[in-house]
């Protein structure tokens, strides 16, 4: 029926305007529709004769998972269309093309790699708490919209978590596209959000290098390789990358999902701050594996542990960014305590938990500053190490925990300001004593627990007065 279709037809009301694309499953017309402003993008699949049964799947799919999806990150859905009649999806049509024509301009400058890295990795984050792994991200996959967020495209081979995976059900081979696709998605495990991040993974070393990590296999034989034989570590092929975006790339190509970055929101505060980013062997690495190493790894496939069964939706909850709060300036050692004993409780309950310490350095919204505090040190280097010595305590594993001191006016715009942009899940924070201005002008965790775009948890001193 899809080669029916021609400019200028009418179809449920909408009209055709042109072939905007032709893909292996489906073609994208460019249409519109009177009660809806500007132009829309209909996708209508290929079930002609001879044509991929996998096309109808994979089009039931999106047909159930785009209207289920929503916010800056996916196309707005429209409208579906019933196969019983003609099948189409029609969703919004995204200004500016993907990042597929950039192909020609690698290698990227390694500091756009990361830019364009925290993009996609918050899209995926803001997916998969949607409860989808998108299983086919690639170039051709990922547009922006005008004011830079990143939008991910064609569902067709997604799986949704809590609805019936019909790919899986109805075929036997692996789907995705080849340099991107994960080993566990290779062994037809399609339920690991984490696949996606071996997929973003590939995408940056071939965007910051220029080659792709495992080539472009065209057979299953081919496509297993990636089980046990490492890609060329990035800075061997471009020296200029960073060891810490190559220790990112690196970790999130590990082929042991459980070795990766336990979700989106991670990697993407990863990449946003290079310098918080804990270094391993995987930066320094400048060489292949030996012979004798991948040997190894290929018969006794330890390397590659698919995920245990388990309840998918916990991966991202086990492993939540909590920001603490730390008043160095006015708070007891009592109350410091109190939050240390919160946050070991949540590392012990999340054992895959980011923390960040911050610290709000107050600075006079018209007067000049000193950098120096009365005995001559300077503040910001002291709150950084008074943070450090807070939290040897909670014994965090090596990585766990990065440390932040934020010049600010408003200490509670500042709190606030950095849980809206490092993906903050949770934010534990102290309650101070009560004084008259306080009671006049309200308390700065008030503040926070009223605007926070997340979870937070005041920690009152028990010994303390009740106020605040």
């Amino acid at each position: 029926m899809a080669g029916k279709l021609q400019p200028g037809m009418e179809l449920d009301g909408f009209t055709l305007k042109e072939l905007a694309h032709t893909g292996g499953m489906a073609r994208l017309w460019i249409v519109t529709h009177p009660d809806h402003e500007g132009e829309l993008l209909m996708k209508v699949p290929m079930i002609g004769e001879g044509d991929d049964p996998a096309a109808i799947v994979s089009f039931e799919m999106e047909q159930m998972i785009l209207p289920r999806l929503s916010g800056p990150h996916v196309p707005k859905h429209v409208a579906n269309g019933d196969f019983a009649v003609h099948p189409y999806i029609v969703m919004e049509r995204l200004p500016g093309k993907s990042l597929y024509p950039r192909l020609k301009e690698l290698p990227l400058p390694w500091k756009e790699v990361t830019e364009i890295g925290v993009k996609i990795a918050t899209a995926l984050d803001a997916l998969h708490r949607q409860h989808v792994v998108h299983l086919d991200l690639k170039p051709s996959n990922i547009l922006f919209r005008e004011s830079g967020e990143a939008v991910l495209v064609d569902f067709g081979l997604a799986r949704h978590n809590l609805l019936p995976d019909l790919m899986e059900e109805e075929f036997r081979l692996p789907y995705g596209t080849a340099p991107y696709m994960a080993p566990e998605q290779i062994m037809r495990i399609r339920s690991d959000y984490r696949s996606d991040l071996f997929a973003l993974g590939c995408l940056l070393y071939f965007f910051a290098t220029g080659e792709r990590p495992f080539g472009d296999p065209q057979r299953l034989k081919g496509l297993k390789k990636r089980l046990w034989r490492d890609p060329m570590p990035p800075r061997a092929l471009k020296r200029d990358i960073p060891p810490a975006l190559q220790e990112v790339i690196l970790r999130a190509l590990e082929v042991n999902p459980n070795r990766r970055f336990p979700t989106a929101a991670q990697m993407a505060a990863a990449l946003k701050d290079l310098s918080q980013v804990p270094i391993t062997p995987r930066a320094t690495k400048m060489k292949r594996d030996p012979c004798l190493e991948v040997v190894r790894r290929r018969f006794n496939q330890e390397e590659f542990q698919p995920p245990k069964a388990k309840d998918e939706e916990r991966q991202w909850s086990n492993a939540p960014i909590v920001a603490v709060a730390l008043d160095l300036s006015d708070s007891s050692e009592d109350l410091k305590e109190s939050l240390r004993v919160t946050t070991q409780r949540i590392l012990e309950k999340s054992p895959e938990a980011r923390v960040a310490c911050i610290n709000i350095l107050k600075i006079n919204r018209l007067a000049l500053d000193s950098t120096l505090d009365e005995e001559g040190q300077n503040k910001h280097v002291q709150r950084l190490v008074e943070l450090k010595s807070w939290a040897e305590a909670l014994k965090a594993p090596e990585g766990a925990v990065t440390f932040h001191v934020l010049e600010a006016v408003s200490p509670a715009d500042a709190i606030l300001d950095y849980a809206r942009q490092n993906y903050v899940d949770h934010i534990v924070m102290g309650a101070r004593a009560a004084s008259t201005m306080r009671s006049l002008l309200g308390s700065v965790s008030g503040e926070v627990a009223a605007h926070a775009p997340c979870t937070v948890t005041v920690v009152r001193n028990r010994a303390a007065p009740a106020g605040e």
